[in-house]
């Protein structure tokens, strides 16, 4: 779980940060940028006679939907949302990964539902607002892409990483989906990007090299590791402990103005309160 919760605390000045200091960037450039420097962190860890061509094709294909169509969707999503804006709409991401999870199982697990229920509870909580235009619904819609990609690719990498063969360290096969991510923002930005206009400043080069290696890099790396070390449940509620800590720190850092404190707090408790609900043994009668 504390995996989880790093990353969380990691991932939760991107949001602020890719909108405050990126703006004007090409998306899919700085996807593709992103994952460049991803990669990178893992290629010295990389065997490639480590694993069965089989293998390394699964995890290429993880990478390119958990992160590589979820960053150009993502990234894209910023052109027509506000920083915490897009952090709201990343909410319903705990109900896909259950659903995902219940899919693939053929079963409900109905604690784990629940407690996905209540982190999006907890994060809509915060921001919900009775106001719709078609920039801000054009986003929404957008991130969900990117929700459904994330999802899909934690559930995979979930199964996928035990029946590797013994004695591959995480670290050694991380670099297959970064690889993948990599190709497919690479593909994209071929059609999309103009590059010769893309002329990042200094300071801009720093913050891409800081989100690629360390919010991506490390950050994938330590999620899908965390992810295979606690239940469905708890894993889909920790996909929106980024929401409130988010906030925080467009509130805090960058001068937006989100959400009160209060919500805040009421925002954070009801994501405690689905972790222990996730967590409580006794949850298993819930199960059908």
């Amino acid at each position: 779980m504390f995996p989880l919760l790093s990353v969380s605390l990691l991932w939760a000045f991107s949001f602020g940060l890719i909108k405050g200091r990126l703006a004007g960037l090409d998306p899919v450039a700085v996807s593709t940028i992103r994952i460049a420097f991803a990669a990178l962190v893992f290629l010295p860890f990389l065997r490639p006679s480590a694993l069965p061509r089989r293998d390394v094709i699964t995890l290429a294909l993880i990478g390119v939907f958990q992160f590589g169509l979820m960053y150009v969707l993502y990234t894209t999503a910023f052109g027509y949302l506000k920083g915490h804006e897009v952090a709201l709409a990343t909410i319903l991401t705990p109900v896909y990964v259950a659903l995902l999870d219940a899919a693939v199982e053929n079963r409900t697990c109905w604690r784990h539902l629940i407690a996905a229920a209540l982190a999006v509870l907890g994060a809509a909580v915060l921001l919900w607002k009775n106001r719709t235009s078609d920039t801000i619904i054009t986003g929404f819609l957008i991130v969900q892409g990117a929700n459904l990609c994330f999802a899909a690719g934690q559930i995979a990498y979930k199964r996928i990483r035990p029946t590797l063969p013994a004695g591959v360290s995480d670290a050694g096969i991380f670099f297959w989906p970064c690889a993948g991510a990599l190709v497919a923002t690479a593909l994209t930005s071929g059609f999309m990007t103009d590059w010769s206009a893309f002329q990042p400043t200094a300071s801009q080069w720093g913050v891409l090299a800081y989100l690629g290696m360390l919010a991506s890099g490390v950050g994938f790396f330590l999620w899908n590791y965390g992810a295979t070390r606690v239940n469905t449940g708890t894993l889909a509620v920790f996909n929106n402990a980024k929401v409130p800590l988010g906030v925080a720190c467009s509130l805090i850092f960058f001068g937006e103005q989100p959400a009160s404190i209060p919500r805040l707090l009421i925002s954070l408790a009801l994501l405690i309160v689905a972790v222990v609900v996730s967590e409580w043994k006794l949850g298993n009668r819930l199960k059908t």
